[in-house]
C-alpha cells in the first residue's frame, strides 16, 4: 500500500511554493503592465494581477457568488482529500494518477487560501464585496503572451474579429493543469479502470 503522507507532502509543496511567489509579488510589484517583469521577451512574463472569480476571470455575476464559490473550493479540496485517501488504500493504482490528485489538492488549496483570507489580510476584496472573509482575490501572475490578432474572415461564426490568447495564471492553477495531464496520463496504464472500479 502506497503512503498517502507522501501525497499530501507533494500538495503541501505545492501550496508553500504558490503561495510563497504570490506574497513576493504582492510585497515586491506594482500592478498591471507598469510593473511586469520579462523573462523571455514579450512571450513570458511576470505580471500582478488579481482575479476575482475562478479561472480565465469568469464570476457568477451575482452579490454572494463569490461566498458560494469559495465555499464550493473548500468543499472541492476536501472531496480530492478524501478521494486521494480512497486511491491509496486500492491494490495496483498507478503512481501517476496520485501524483495528480495530489498535484491538483495542492493547486485547490493554494487557490482557497487566496480566496478565504487575501481580503482580509492583503486588503484584496472588490470593492464592492459585503465582506471581506470569503471574499479574496486570486494573485495571477504567470503571463503568456501567446497570440493576439483579428482572426481570418474566412473562419465560420468568429471571422475578422479580435481573439487573444494571453493566459495569466500562477503556480496553483499550473499544478491543477499538470495534475489533469497526470491523471489523464495514467489512463494509458492498464491500471487506471481497475482504480475506477475500487472507488
Amino acid at each position: 500500500m502506497k503512503n498517502l503522507w507522501e501525497y499530501y507532502l507533494i500538495a503541501l509543496i505545492v501550496i508553500l511554493l504558490d503561495q510563497l511567489s504570490k506574497l513576493w509579488v504582492h510585497f515586491n510589484m506594482e500592478m498591471g503592465y507598469l510593473g511586469s517583469i520579462k523573462l523571455i521577451g514579450n512571450w513570458l512574463k511576470i505580471h500582478y494581477t488579481l482575479n476575482p472569480g475562478m479561472a480565465f476571470g469568469i464570476q457568477l455575476g451575482f452579490k454572494y457568488g463569490k461566498l458560494i464559490l469559495t465555499l464550493g473550493r473548500i468543499v472541492a479540496t476536501g472531496v480530492i482529500g478524501w478521494h486521494m485517501s480512497q486511491l491509496v488504500r486500492a491494490e495496483r493504482i498507478p503512481t501517476l494518477l496520485l501524483w495528480g490528485w495530489a498535484l491538483i489538492l495542492g493547486g485547490a488549496l493554494g487557490n482557497v487560501i487566496d480566496s478565504v483570507f487575501y481580503a482580509v489580510f492583503l486588503d484584496n476584496a472588490p470593492y464592492n464585496a459585503p465582506m471581506s472573509w470569503f471574499y479574496g482575490q486570486v494573485i495571477d501572475m504567470i503571463y503568456l503572451d501567446i497570440w493576439s490578432g483579428n482572426l481570418p474572415t474566412w473562419l465560420p461564426l468568429v471571422g475578422g474579429s479580435y481573439w487573444a490568447m494571453l493566459p495569466i495564471f500562477n503556480i496553483a492553477d499550473a499544478a491543477i493543469f499538470l495534475g489533469v495531464v497526470a491523471i489523464l496520463g495514467s489512463r494509458r496504464s492498464g491500471y487506471y479502470k481497475d482504480s475506477v472500479a475500487v472507488i
